[in-house]
């Protein structure tokens, strides 16, 4: 299975390609300039998700939840942005999972406060990275597609040989 992971933003939306066995394929970044409003970035997003899906052929897409802003104004951008890559993976054909940041953080370190470092640090064992990947948008659209790909295998983030990193 092929997991397309999306952190999704209104300046700046994370993505990233990952096989189900835990194989990073991809991952990057679409900055839609501001320039041209929200429906010049919501068409940016589309057009840039669709060619990513169209290279790169995943089975399904995991996104990252909206968590609740006290900026309204950057919530509802997000919300738009949501439901352009939502639609995109739809016109695709790909099956839609959608997580909240504490899902993700749950899944993957077993605790659902779980800081960006412990977070980091973690996708980097699981995956056997290096260094890891930047922007932190892409950083974390790979753990977006991380948690599904936990899920999807039945994995339990507790179980320390579960990744075989023993």
């Amino acid at each position: 299975m092929r997991v397309l992971g999306i952190d999704p933003g209104s300046s700046i939306l994370g993505w990233s390609l990952l096989e189900s066995n835990f194989h990073l394929i991809a991952y990057g970044v679409i900055t839609p300039d501001g320039r041209d409003g929200i429906g010049g970035r919501l068409q940016i997003i589309h057009d840039g998700l669709a060619r990513i899906i169209d290279e790169h052929r995943p089975d399904c897409c995991a996104i990252e939840r909206l968590f609740f802003s006290r900026n309204t104004t950057t919530a509802m951008d997000v919300a738009k942005c949501i439901g352009a890559a939502l639609l995109t993976a739809r016109l695709a054909g790909l099956e839609i999972a959608e997580y909240n940041p504490m899902q993700v953080k749950q899944s993957i370190t077993g605790y659902g406060r779980a800081t960006k470092r412990q977070m980091q640090t973690m996708v980097m064992k699981i995956l056997r990275l290096r260094e890891l990947p930047r922007p932190d948008d892409a950083a974390d659209a790979i753990a977006i597609a991380l948690c599904h790909c936990i899920a999807h295998n039945g994995i339990r983030c507790h179980d320390r040989n579960a990744y075989g990193n023993g």
